[in-house]
Formats: C-alpha cells, structure tokens, sequence
C-alpha cells in the first residue's frame, strides 16, 4: 500500500515539475492548456515567473517529502493545491469565471494524497 501510495505523490509531482519547466521554455505552447492567452512585457514575465515558480515549488516539495519522509514537507503543496482550488471557486463565483470542475478536482484529489501520505509515509518532524 505505501509504494502505491508513494507513486500517488511520485507521479504528479513529476507532471507538476514538467509543467514548471514547460513554463519556462515553452510558455507559448502551455499557456493555452490553462485558458491563458500570453501576455507580452511585464504580463509575460509574470505569466512565466509566477506559473513556472508554482508548479517548480510544488513539485520539488513533492519530491522533497517522498526522499526525507519528513511530514512537514507534504504540508506546503497540499497548502498551494488547496488555496488554488478555493481560488478557482471564489473566481467562480465572485467575479464571473469559468468554473474549472476538472482543475479543481485534480488539486483536491492530489491534496487528498498529499495528506494521506503525510500520516502514513511519513515521520513527525
């Protein structure tokens, strides 16, 4: 059960680190995967910094978790995915977005294994 559950974190923590990258070699080519039209001078480089800096600091928390078996490492991503979520619902509902059942979904579920395996992959610590 915990080498399934290690692959559970182990996988979207590498989709999490390509997306990051793709961020930052390939903006034009991910952008749309996420609704986003790329932006050009200081929009660009926040669409860049901020998307790639995101799914970077999740992904390599992920994989920081899984090698030190320290608890405290699967907190932050399950924080960022979390506050993601409820940000895509406040978009939702507040300020007329598109609702992103899927993406949300996605960030729910994985928060779910991030905190499952906080108890049962890792230490105290």
């Amino acid at each position: 059960m915990n080498k399934i559950l290690s692959a559970l974190v182990f996988l979207p923590a590498i989709l999490f680190l390509v997306t990051g990258l793709r961020w930052l070699v390939d903006p034009a080519g991910i952008a749309p995967a996420f609704g986003l039209v790329l932006g050009d001078g200081l929009g660009l480089s926040s669409q860049v910094g901020d998307m790639s800096s995101f799914f970077l600091t999740i992904g390599i928390l992920m994989l920081v978790a899984l090698v030190t078996g320290r608890r405290v490492w699967y907190y932050p991503p399950a924080m960022l995915l979390l506050l993601t979520a409820i940000g895509r619902l406040i978009a939702w509902l507040v300020h007329d977005a598109a609702l992103a059942p899927q993406q949300i979904g996605v960030e729910i579920v994985v928060t779910v294994i991030l905190l499952v395996a906080s108890r049962r992959l890792a230490q105290l610590a």
